[in-house]
């Protein structure tokens, strides 16, 4: 029961003369998302007087079978989670465990193959094992790497976004072709619920075009600009929205509006600001609308918001300017491969802050010095020992120790 002056929602008041004047009541049983009355959108929970035996709605992101590798989805009110098997991790199960993590300072340990790591960077950090300490000024984002994590950073949730809100940012491509490709440059919205109508603002690159989207509870309004000039090396958008309408203006093309269908006119919304990509991407979790498929290649500048048409901009984050979190993310124009020096044909890749060597067949370690055992399951050519024989490596080659039961060079016979 939610009561809003002399409204109620759910159920009215248990009192002596309704029972005598009206029986037996009963009260409604379900979840209750959007609440309007005539333009006034009432926020049910905030806006609440007083309320009896209501709890959050159970959404039923289990349904949805979102873990992977045999992991158990177990869900509440709230939140939900997969239960790995012992060698996944992460939280949709996709990741095989690191056993032993090298990486520092928080960072996420990847494994890039049964020896070695890759550790991808928080936040300020850098280097082989995150050790490294550095200052970011202007944000540099790759993408979705090759382990299927996006670099992002996250801010604290805007305040007072619901029924008024305007954003302005520059942005660097980090080449032509990531403007062709899916996308997302922000989003901010009711992430990992898995409802057709959830709330959410979202911005991002398709076949070249900046694509603008939001849903307030009643339907998704788009707008999507012409084609990008890409002879230019910086791109500035301004966007916003009030109430129902909304309006995009990408460089020196004209300003495009819409007006979001339905008539619900306030963003709920309580997620964080994600900016450059997700801290789990995985969007079939997300509210259904673009969508975009990979996080940002390039560099995003002086991003700045307001939420309403009487106050001034200013960066997110509390303080001011500064993310809660955030992965893999470079000082643009910098590179963490000129501090890095791989060994015997390795080659230096980097993904934001993030850096590692990928070595050639027969190398490995973080440098690419160790060698491969012709014993290890990376060797090329393999080994040949079978039948649950053991490989022992010798000076010149390597011999099969046979179970019982088994015999010949490689335990080949019964």
């Amino acid at each position: 029961q939610i009561t809003f002056g002399s409204i109620f929602l759910g159920k009215v008041p248990v009192r002596e003369e309704v029972h005598q004047c009206a029986g037996q009541i009963y009260g409604f049983k379900g979840c209750i998302r959007d609440f309007q009355v005539n333009h006034k959108e009432l926020l049910i929970i905030d806006e609440a007087l007083e309320g009896r035996n209501v709890e959050n709605c159970n959404v039923p992101i289990c349904d949805y079978h979102p873990c992977h590798n045999g992991g158990t989805c177990t869900s509440d009110e709230e939140n939900w989670y997969c239960e790995c098997p012992k060698l996944y991790t992460g939280k949709l199960c996709q990741f095989a465990t690191c056993d032993e993590n090298p990486c520092g300072n928080g960072a996420t340990c990847f494994p890039k193959s049964r020896q070695d790591v890759v550790c991808l960077c928080p936040y300020g950090r850098s280097g082989i094992l995150c050790s490294d300490a550095i200052n970011i000024t202007q944000p540099s984002f790759s993408g979705t790497d090759v382990f299927g994590y996006t670099s992002f950073l996250a801010y604290s949730t805007i305040p007072n976004i619901a029924f008024y809100n305007e954003f302005r940012l520059i942005f660097q491509l980090a080449n032509h072709h990531s403007a062709l490709q899916d996308n997302l440059i922000f989003f901010i919205g009711q992430k990992g619920q898995g409802l057709n109508g959830d709330d959410f603002l979202e911005l991002g690159l398709r076949d070249g075009r900046v694509v603008y989207s939001y849903n307030l509870g009643s339907g998704t309004g788009t707008i999507i600009s012409k084609p990008l000039d890409l002879t230019l090396n910086i791109h500035v958008i301004h966007l916003g929205r009030n109430l129902q309408k909304g309006w995009l203006k990408v460089d020196d093309q004209k300003n495009k509006t819409v007006t979001s269908p339905g008539r619900l006119v306030g963003l709920n919304v309580f997620s964080q600001f994600y900016l450059g990509g997700y801290h789990e991407y995985t969007p079939e979790l997300l509210p259904k609308g673009p969508r975009f498929k990979n996080g940002f290649q390039g560099c995003i500048f002086d991003v700045q918001v307001r939420t309403s048409p009487n106050q001034g901009f200013k960066s997110p984050g509390t303080p001011e300017g500064h993310p809660n979190s955030g992965r893999s993310v470079g000082q643009c124009e910098d590179s963490p491969c000129s501090l890095i020096k791989c060994r015997n044909g390795g080659k230096c890749i980097e993904t934001g802050s993030t850096v590692y060597c990928d070595c050639l067949t027969g190398w490995k370690g973080a440098f690419c010095t160790e060698t491969v055992s012709v014993c290890e399951p990376e060797h090329d050519p393999p080994h040949l020992c079978q039948q649950g024989s053991t490989c022992v490596p010798l000076p010149n080659g390597y011999t099969c120790h046979c179970p019982l039961g088994t015999t010949g060079t490689y335990c080949e016979q019964g």
